[in-house]
């Protein structure tokens, strides 16, 4: 994890739509280098800290600052793949251009050949070079999630966030989407946020949770948050966090999370 200065910090920070709360009260540092599983269940406002820092949604209140500077949109610093992105069984550009669209150059038209290091180089980050001349389309969810990453790091952002990038893995491809995630974050000293439901594919690699439930947010080390004691203090009401013999983390006594390994 980089010393440098953090890479978003909030005080007093509130989030909502139409003048409406979704959560508020919170003050968080997520340093450089770091990273973070955003967790927490469906409609808390995950996604809506991803948009405050994207710019693209207004604070209701409070101090936002990230990479040191307010939000702003199309910030080339970030890199971002959102929720539920994969493509047609019939979308036929190949994954090697498709990543060369990740380049701010080519909006003002600048040929793809003009920047044919920096698509290979996003190539070989991921390991994607052996089908990157293939149509998206024909590629494999794990393998489309790779190209997805590839086309957020193709710019060298600072910043990566990553919105539900394993919810339609299997196991075997979540774990390989986490150690790669974090393989590059580590080589390029790169910060990432990733929102998640299920923390086990995750628990070896991230140095804190934010976890985000009942109108406010919560952070720090997987061992502090993912407890019954904490997430009983954040619900208001009994949870009971389980461990297996292998090790994954469960939680009871939450009617829409009982039934899955957390998140």
């Amino acid at each position: 994890m980089s010393r440098g200065a953090p890479a978003v910090t909030a005080a007093g920070l509130a989030a909502g739509y139409g003048g409406r709360p979704v959560w508020s009260g919170a003050d968080l540092t997520i340093p450089a280098g770091s990273f973070t599983a955003v967790l927490g269940p469906n409609g808390s406002g995950k996604s809506t800290l991803v948009r405050l820092i994207l710019g693209l949604l207004p604070p209701l209140a409070g101090r936002l600052e990230v990479l040191g500077r307010p939000p702003r949109r199309g910030n080339p610093e970030i890199g971002y793949v959102a929720q539920g992105a994969g493509f047609d069984p019939e979308f036929s550009i190949r994954g090697r251009d498709f990543v060369g669209l990740g380049i701010d150059g080519h909006r003002w038209g600048l040929p793809l050949g003009s920047h044919t290091a920096e698509v290979e180089g996003a190539l070989r980050s991921v390991g994607a070079e052996g089908y990157a001349g293939r149509p998206l389309g024909h590629l494999s969810g794990g393998e489309q999630q790779r190209l997805l990453l590839a086309h957020a790091l193709v710019g060298r952002p600072r910043l990566l966030l990553l919105d539900e990038p394993l919810s339609h893995l299997d196991v075997r491809n979540q774990r390989a989407v986490v150690e790669l995630v974090a393989d590059v974050a580590r080589r390029t000293d790169l910060t990432v946020l990733l929102i998640a439901h299920d923390v086990n594919p995750l628990l070896p690699h991230v140095d804190q949770v934010l976890y985000v439930a009942n109108g406010a947010l919560h952070i720090g080390r997987p061992e502090e948050i993912i407890t019954s004691e904490s997430l009983s203090r954040i619900y208001s009401a009994p949870v009971e966090v389980l461990t297996d013999s292998r090790g994954r983390l469960f939680v009871v006594g939450l009617e829409e999370e009982a039934s899955h390994p957390h998140g």
